[in-house]
């Protein structure tokens, strides 16, 4: 008797199934809702990239005419010797122009992680001078950042687990003991080149980084590399390398900088250990 009960109780569970109620052998897709999720967060991450390559296209046909094939985001020092060459007197012609060009270029490029903004950054000093290029820099790279820091909140993630996943623990880890002064070691991290500014904009809104924190950061920690940056684009024929602009002594200024920044936490926690 005891196969028919057993046979009985598997028909039964069928009846349940096919209903549509839970039960032991009922198979569920796990992750169902997490691929749907994923589905419409890239579908929304592709329409962010798309009203943003539009807005630059649009931008693109309303410049006036020029050697559209000469225009192109430089990749080594000689690129953007040639661009520098090709740019400057369409910069005093078109000033107006040419700047809201610029600006939608290098933030189209660091919200999506497009890399080559250095180049930008050298653009902007060979063009512009000290003050003007800083502002101009900063602002773009902040404006990049905070989009870049939004975008993450729906396609970060899986990016950065799978790039960064030792240094997002770590990262973690630093901002767990650091919540009282977080500001003061997001300065020193934005100061520094501790962590790569890349990482930053995307890690940040999955550790709950606030966003006031993180812009304010940004604004403040970007202007000596900044300098540093506009200043060497100023001589530009002297420059031969990306590399020559981080040499150990402008590493060493740098880190004097970012100290200054963390002063305010090493001070607090020798109090408490006191």
């Amino acid at each position: 008797m005891a196969a028919p009960r057993s046979l009985l109780i598997d028909t039964s569970r069928l009846v349940v199934d096919e209903n549509g109620e839970d039960s032991p052998t009922t198979k569920k897709p796990v992750g169902a809702k997490a691929v749907a999720v994923n589905r419409w967060e890239f579908v929304a991450a592709f329409a962010v990239f798309t009203v943003f390559s539009t807005g630059l296209f649009c931008i693109y046909l309303t410049m006036p005419e020029a050697e559209y094939g000469k225009l192109k985001v430089p990749r080594t020092i000689a690129d953007l010797r040639l661009l520098k060459e090709h740019l400057a007197l369409y910069a005093n012609h078109y000033p107006a122009k040419f700047i809201l060009g610029y600006c939608a270029t290098y933030i189209f490029m660091q919200t999506f992680m497009i890399p080559g903004t250095i180049f930008m950054s050298l653009l902007a000093g060979a063009l512009f001078g000290v003050i003007k290029g800083i502002f101009l820099v900063v602002f773009n790279a902040t404006a990049g950042a905070s989009s870049c820091y939004f975008l993450s909140k729906l396609i970060g993630r899986p990016i950065v687990n799978w790039l960064w996943p030792e240094k997002l623990k770590f990262f973690q880890g630093e901002i767990a003991k650091r919540k009282d002064k977080l500001l003061n070691y997001m300065l020193f991290l934005r100061i520094t080149p501790t962590l790569p500014n890349l990482f930053i904009n995307l890690a940040s809104p999955m550790l709950d980084i606030p966003f006031h924190v993180f812009f304010t950061a940004t604004v403040i920690g970007l202007i000596p590399a900044s300098y540093i940056t506009v200043r060497a684009g100023l001589a530009l024929g002297d420059l031969k390398s990306v590399k020559d602009l981080y040499d150990f002594k402008t590493l060493s200024v740098l880190f004097l900088i970012g100290f200054f920044s963390i002063l305010p936490t090493i001070l607090k926690r020798k109090r408490i250990y006191e």
